[in-house]
């Protein structure tokens, strides 16, 4: 939840800063004649305050009320496809923290409504943009961590596979000295029977009259 909250703030914070560079004016001015933070716009973030409520609400509700407000959006979007409507549900997909999450369907969507920026207002066209990029950052960490999951399996197979190639020569070797010791074995009990059977008939011919 605290991490919802820091989430909320800095988005709005974000647009916030974005919205005041934006109203107060594109062209650059010298510090004499820049007026003081306090006669600066401020922008309005009345248009996109419902979305950023569904962001900090999601993460924080329970799972059946998540479901509920996720499945509210999605519905809004498909019944009454408004460009607020669209928003909202893209930055639903976009919120991590609960089952609707969804940041590749998130950034699609998002990259769709900027395809068209004169459609949004300053200030959904700015949060849009602040959204995609967060989308495109965990994406990218996404699949950082999916190739270092992947290679530390594919080391840890390999691991193994040299592992059981040892074993297995381990178990081949024994098995050869076990059949040679058998065999040496059986040499020697076949030359005991032939120095027995030679001492017997020694003994026998030395009593014959």
């Amino acid at each position: 939840m605290r991490r919802s909250r820091l989430r909320y703030a800095a988005c709005a914070l974000a647009i916030g800063v974005a919205g005041c560079s934006l109203l107060g004016g594109g062209t650059q001015t010298s510090l004499k004649t820049a007026p003081p933070p306090a006669d600066r716009p401020q922008a309005d973030l009345t248009a996109v305050t419902p979305a950023l409520e569904l962001m900090r609400a999601l993460p924080s509700a329970d799972p059946a009320q998540q479901a509920e407000l996720f499945q509210s959006t999605k519905d809004a979007a498909t019944l009454a496809p408004t460009t607020s409507n669209k928003l909202k549900f893209a930055l639903a997909l976009a919120t991590p923290g609960h089952g609707g999450s969804n940041p590749v369907a998130a950034q699609r969507q998002l990259a769709e409504l900027l395809a068209t920026p004169e459609t949004l207002l300053s200030v959904e066209r700015l949060l849009a943009m602040v959204e995609l990029q967060d989308v495109d950052q965990r994406l990218i960490l996404q699949e950082e961590n999916k190739q270092l999951r992947e290679e530390a399996q594919s080391e840890l197979r390999d691991k193994l596979l040299a592992l059981n190639r040892r074993l297995t020569a381990e178990s081949d070797e024994n098995a050869r000295l076990r059949k040679a010791l058998d065999e040496a074995q059986a040499k020697l009990e076949a030359v005991t029977h032939i120095e027995r059977s030679i001492n017997d008939r020694g003994t026998n011919g030395s009593h014959t009259p």
